[in-house]
């Protein structure tokens, strides 16, 4: 399979009045095309950092991000983005919120156009009725719906989430879930989710990588074979308990908290 996201020897620190403070330290993975990865780690390991060098919002201090086999050296209209706070325009309905990376990069796309795709993707999550909408009218869950399809509208190679069920409750978290699986099927993207949360990395993902403690590099991955869609039972099952466990002590290893194994890639 073609390597649509390639990450090489990331290193990378922020300037701080007590000096530099590094975040990454070479870093590296590759995400086949049409693929779904799940990055975990601990909190401060370069996650978002990471999100935002794929996004071309910010260059690494040595390395190289890759997509589609052309460097990264510049924002990148083949990518689409959603956050743990789904960030619409309270001024905009959320007709207009969708469309608006389609105002950006494909501004001589005729109006009616772009709402018939922005229309699409919200009934095919479950918000047709609701494009009239305000975004402070709806629940948390429908907000999220409603960045999701934002993120797709202009039909990115690559669709960047950052946390973004994180701050949902457990029933409307599995819900979303469950529609990536059915957004994935039906808009084909290649996926890299940043999450904190185990289950939803081994429900989502097709490979999940565990970053070490600051500066986060690569100390172990995780394929997942279950072919997609998947039955939300999945995660009670033997396997995915195992795949559970195996993750935690992982984690515990970039914590600090448990003695180091060789890792996996």
């Amino acid at each position: 399979m073609t390597e649509l996201i390639d990450i090489k020897g990331v290193t990378h620190s922020y300037q701080t009045p007590a000096g530099p403070l590094p975040v990454l330290d070479n870093f590296s993975v590759s995400v086949p095309e049409g693929r779904f990865c799940a990055v975990v780690g601990p909190s401060g390991c370069g996650k978002s950092t990471l999100t935002r060098m794929i996004a071309g919002l910010m260059h690494p201090d040595k390395g190289e991000v890759w997509l589609h086999g052309e460097r990264v050296r510049s924002p990148r209209k083949t990518v689409g983005m959603a956050f743990q706070n789904p960030v619409l325009l309270e001024w905009r309905t959320i007709l207009q919120n969708v469309i608006l990376p389609l105002e950006i990069v494909a501004p001589r796309m005729p109006k009616a156009k772009k709402e018939a795709r922005a229309n699409e993707l919200l009934a095919m999550v479950g918000l047709e009725g609701f494009e009239g909408k305000r975004p402070s009218e709806l629940s948390g869950g429908m907000r999220q719906r409603a960045s999701l399809c934002r993120a797709l509208v202009h039909k990115p190679d690559v669709l960047i989430l950052d946390e973004p069920f994180g701050a949902l409750d457990a029933f409307t978290r599995e819900d979303l879930w469950q529609l990536m699986h059915q957004l994935r099927a039906e808009e084909p993207f290649t996926a890299l989710l940043i999450t904190h949360d185990l289950r939803e990395s081994v429900y989502l993902a097709d490979q999940v990588v565990v970053m070490s403690g600051r500066p986060g590099t690569t100390q172990y991955i995780l394929d997942i074979d279950d072919p997609a869609p998947r039955p939300i039972d999945m995660l009670y099952s033997t396997r995915s308990v195992e795949r559970l466990a195996e993750l935690r002590a992982q984690i515990q290893i970039a914590q600090g908290r448990a003695p180091a194994t060789e890792a996996r890639a």
